[in-house]
């Protein structure tokens, strides 16, 4: 039976993007340097397997995310909670958060370094 594996983004900076992810609950597992320079970066959430891939390419300074881009999404105990963390961080909710259909859970959207969106799902 086929299951997704991972998801990778390219980025440009691996420090600054490594630490938008731990503090969003990912753990940093592995970095690997490919021939041509690139480093992949593999993350995971705690009780998961490797599910982010992050790429830098040397040399490249910005990446078009493109229309065709939507976001990946992740669950948080408290979405308050959570918003408040990140906050300290410097990391801003696009909006607070809301609800898309009557009794639906709260959810919200960030953005990582590199203008990702992130999907923030409260799980309460």
């Amino acid at each position: 039976m086929a299951e997704l594996l991972h998801t990778c983004y390219r980025i440009t900076d691996i420090d600054r993007s490594v630490a938008f992810y731990v503090a969003l609950g990912f753990e940093e597992r592995r970095r690997m340097t490919l021939k041509d320079g690139a480093i992949n970066t593999f993350l995971g959430l705690p009780g998961d397997d490797d599910r982010l891939e992050l790429t830098w390419n040397p040399g490249v300074e910005a990446y078009e995310i493109g229309s065709g881009y939507g976001h990946i999404a992740i669950s948080t105990p408290d979405i308050h909670a959570t918003l408040a963390e990140l906050s300290k961080l410097g990391i801003e909710a696009e909006k607070p958060p809301y609800s898309v259909r009557e009794g639906g859970s709260l959810l919200t959207f960030v953005r990582d370094p590199d203008g990702y969106r992130i999907e923030l799902i409260d799980r309460a």
